[in-house]
């Protein structure tokens, strides 16, 4: 019952309320045109009769003698003058005349019996006569007498105003203008209905042309799903709230194509990430089996193999222990924390890391060139780490005889630039892009023989992220500069920049740090 008086469809729930709104409106209407209309055509009947009775005489004596009924009230001895002139009244067939004295008693004027007169009660004709002395009486008065039969009744003072000796009375069945006001509302009903039908079909045809772009939306919606979020639909249909579902529409298409794209790579990635850190825990696992196993074939009971065989199984523990705890740093800065950041002075952290730097270059030279101090926010324990990564990976593709590494500070445009040079034997094109992604390493053999496993770049990649800054290589080195720099030891640096001959003969690789510095310093 309740699936049939609210349809679930719009477009028939729509039609529905338009249609019962319009039927209210038009019931409402018909009731009050049936009201107003009703009171028009009593007052107007009332106006009418109102003009008749004004024409008759007042004086009663005049208005029986005129009426032809020459029997006078039962407390009335006074007759008129045998001299006064006839006029006969002609009263229409639906008309009553009646002469109410001022005591109540009631003379029929009226000459016909097709219509009896309606006769009131002593105490009304005593309030009617009040309220027409006092100027109060109502414009008609409507009656039921004692067949149901309603009448509308007229009076007016018989006599002179200073003397009045009681009221006349015309009276008028309603029976007629009853008919008159039912074949109006019945005309106003079927123009109603026909109303009604009319709308219904023109609401049909609106509904389905303003609900035609809603439908489109839904095809669009049936076709959408995790493998197709390309479908779009056109913003300029010619209704503004259609406009505005369809551009929120595409836009949250495009934002689930986004969100999707975005986890399949993270998938892909997590994938491939499980692969590697799997690949690189198997092989000191493996290492650590295989000793362990030699062990138990009998040669923990020489010396000389145990001794090699402990020395290279923790040597592999370590490399557990070290992959481990650079994966527990990638999700710590993957989880992307609240820092505590507070300002570090870039140029007295190169300078306290520049004896372990010389440390780990071993016969390298290495140059460390501050052309103007800089402070930024950081962690200066992770600024250092990444520090450390970028030289470590220098160490490894430069000569240990003839390796050169060089450390750059300067600042330009709000920025503290940090640049890490080496004269090595450079990175191919084919791996720039891929340098900050895990596990990545452009030589296999040589990272892992070094001990590497291809997550430093990553690691110092998420630390500069974490603090609003950029990291890049570049290979060749540009060996230059920015203009905004200052310092006389910057220009000097710009202009000992290689010649675009010599960059083409030049190798090595470059890594280019890029810090917000702090606004005071």
């Amino acid at each position: 019952m309740k699936m049939r008086l609210f349809p679930r469809s719009l477009r028939r729930r729509l039609a529905q309320s338009s249609l019962l709104l319009l039927a209210c409106v038009l019931l409402a209407v018909g009731l009050l045109q049936y009201f107003f209309m009703k009171d028009f055509v009593y007052r107007n009947k009332a106006e009418s009769l109102q003009t008749q009775l004004m024409s008759l005489p007042p004086d009663p004596a005049l208005l029986q003698r005129a009426t032809g009924n020459m029997q006078p009230p039962k407390n009335n001895t006074q007759y008129p003058p045998r001299n006064t002139p006839f006029v006969p009244l002609l009263f229409q067939p639906d008309l009553t005349l009646m002469y109410i004295t001022l005591n109540g008693e009631a003379v029929t004027l009226s000459q016909h019996d097709a219509v009896d007169p309606l006769q009131l009660s002593n105490e009304r004709y005593s309030k009617i006569i009040n309220e027409q002395m006092d100027k109060k009486a109502k414009p008609y008065y409507i009656e039921t007498g004692s067949g149901s039969e309603q009448q509308l009744l007229v009076f007016r003072i018989a006599g002179p105003p200073e003397a009045p000796k009681g009221v006349i009375q015309v009276g008028f069945h309603t029976a007629s203008l009853d008919k008159l006001l039912l074949t109006q509302l019945s005309i106003y009903t079927v123009l109603a209905l026909a109303a009604l039908l009319c709308a219904a079909i023109l609401y049909a045809i609106t509904l389905y042309r303003a609900l035609a772009p809603l439908s489109r939306i839904v095809a669009a919606a049936e076709k959408t799903d995790a493998g197709n979020l390309t479908v779009r639909l056109p913003v300029h249909q010619g209704q503004q709230e259609i406009d505005t579902l369809s551009e929120a529409f595409n836009g949250m298409l495009q934002r689930l194509d986004q969100a999707f794209e975005a986890e399949r790579e993270m998938t892909d990635r997590m994938r491939q990430f499980i692969a590697d850190a799997s690949h690189e825990l198997r092989t000191p696992l493996t290492s650590i089996h295989g000793f362990i196993d030699v062990l138990l074939r009998g040669a923990a009971s020489n010396p000389q193999q145990l001794q090699s065989a402990l020395t290279s199984m923790k040597g592999e523990s370590q490399r557990i222990i070290r992959l481990v705890e650079e994966l527990l740093t990638l999700a710590k800065l993957d989880q992307s924390p609240k820092l505590q950041l507070s300002p570090v002075h870039i140029d007295k952290l190169l300078s306290e890391l520049l004896p372990q730097l010389q440390l780990l270059a071993g016969n390298r030279k290495v140059e460390l060139n501050i052309y103007q101090p800089a402070a930024v926010y950081a962690k200066a324990d992770q600024l250092k780490q990444v520090l450390l990564n970028l030289f470590q990976n220098a160490v490894q593709h430069t000569d240990e005889a003839e390796g050169v590494i060089k450390l750059v500070l300067y600042t330009e445009r709000q920025h503290a630039i940090i640049r890490m040079e080496d004269n090595g034997s450079g990175i191919p094109t084919e791996h720039l892009p891929h340098l900050f992604e895990r596990f990545y390493r452009s030589e296999a053999s040589r990272s892992r023989l070094k001990g590497g496993f291809g997550l430093g770049l990553a690691i110092s990649k998420s630390i500069v992220e974490s603090y609003k800054g950029t990291i890049r290589a570049v290979s060749p080195p540009e060996g230059a500069i920015g203009n905004n720099t200052t310092g006389r030891s910057a220009l000097q640096y710009g202009e000992n920049k290689a010649s675009p001959t010599e960059k083409q003969n030049k190798k090595g690789s470059e890594f280019i740090i890029q810090l917000p510095i702090l606004s005071d310093c």
